[in-house]
């Protein structure tokens, strides 16, 4: 697989692996821990060299397993972690991103991932109580220690990237972005663009919906996320199957599936965008890495561009609670 480079010279591969749902969201892990372990090395053997956890994930546990599957690889891989929650017993009750708390978070994530330094330390969310140059601050401070390598930010608005930027250097915004989840593209693409900043879209095949796996009969387990997502109703998913067919004859004519043409999609405007799409499979994972060889002319990416926006996309991606985290 080739590279791409985020901010501050950065370098990872194109499709990176995200791995929150190997430990949490998605209902029931039909995979052991060891099986887990085997597809985030056998992900590194297909070339994937860019690994996303979060201490919330579990929490912890997510962490744990990163860190030992990946501590044999250690030099050959870059691994993001997130900080900025306030978790009790076993569960996050809030934002926290005091000096004191990304400190404290840098020093366990340290010792869960089994590393000498998060090569990628992201704001999980912006947190309104703490001003965004303090959290930039204290996480350059991370970086002078050797702690961390690069600063990243999750889910912030422009403004607030500007604001971060100008205290300590963002490498990489991490967003929701998909051919159905298009919120950044008005004002935080633009100012990475004209900042240097590499993006990260995680949920790039709208959380398994591009890849045929969600349809509208679909029955969800105790525990996935999306019967709580008002985008996945039934009658939202219904809605949405139109755009979802459209990916998939255009995948059919170019003999790939709808999940690659989905990536590609991503992929195709600028050279530092990195979709970091989660899985539980090998298989899967594979399949997205060979998104990289997926053409996608710009006559066909325009043509998604227009069907999406002439659809639209039936129900929120987020609930109420959750929205009201994005875009601060």
């Amino acid at each position: 697989m080739h590279t791409r480079t985020l901010g501050q010279g950065l370098e990872v591969s194109a499709v990176g692996l995200g791995c929150m749902g190997m430990s949490q969201s998605y209902g029931p892990n039909p995979g052991s821990r060891d099986e887990m372990i085997g597809v985030l090395r056998g992900a590194a053997a297909a070339g994937v060299t860019f690994f996303d956890t979060a201490e919330v994930y579990g929490p912890y546990v997510n962490e744990e397993l990163v860190g030992e599957a990946l501590q044999p690889l250690r030099d050959q891989v870059v691994i993001a972690t997130k900080f900025g929650w306030r978790i009790e017993g076993g569960s996050s009750v809030g934002l926290d991103s005091r000096p004191e708390q990304i400190r404290r978070v840098a020093d366990a994530s340290l010792r869960r991932l089994r590393t000498e330094a998060i090569d990628l330390f992201y704001q999980h969310r912006v947190d309104p109580e703490v001003p965004i140059e303090d959290v930039a601050g204290t996480v350059g401070e991370l970086v002078a220690a050797g702690k961390v390598r690069h600063f990243g930010l999750s889910e912030p608005s422009a403004q607030t990237i500007r604001r971060a930027h100008a205290v300590f250097p963002v490498t990489a915004v991490q967003s929701e972005y998909s051919l159905w989840t298009r919120d950044p593209e008005a004002d935080v693409l633009p100012t990475l663009a004209e900042l240097g900043i590499g993006f990260v879209p995680f949920s790039p095949l709208g959380k398994g919906f591009f890849t045929g796996a969600v349809h509208p009969d679909t029955t969800f387990a105790d525990g996935d996320v999306r019967a709580t997502i008002p985008r996945f109703s039934a009658e939202n998913r219904a809605a949405n199957q139109v755009l979802v067919d459209h990916v998939a004859q255009l995948a059919q004519a170019k003999g790939a599936t709808a999940g690659q043409v989905a990536l590609a999609w991503l992929l195709a405007p600028q050279p530092r965008i990195v979709p970091i799409p989660g899985t539980r499979r090998a298989s899967r994972v594979q399949e997205n890495a060979d998104a990289t060889t997926v053409p996608l002319s710009a006559d066909e990416r325009a043509d998604l561009d227009t069907l999406a926006g002439r659809l639209g996309v039936q129900g929120a991606r987020y609930n109420e609670h959750h929205l009201g985290l994005v875009g601060r």
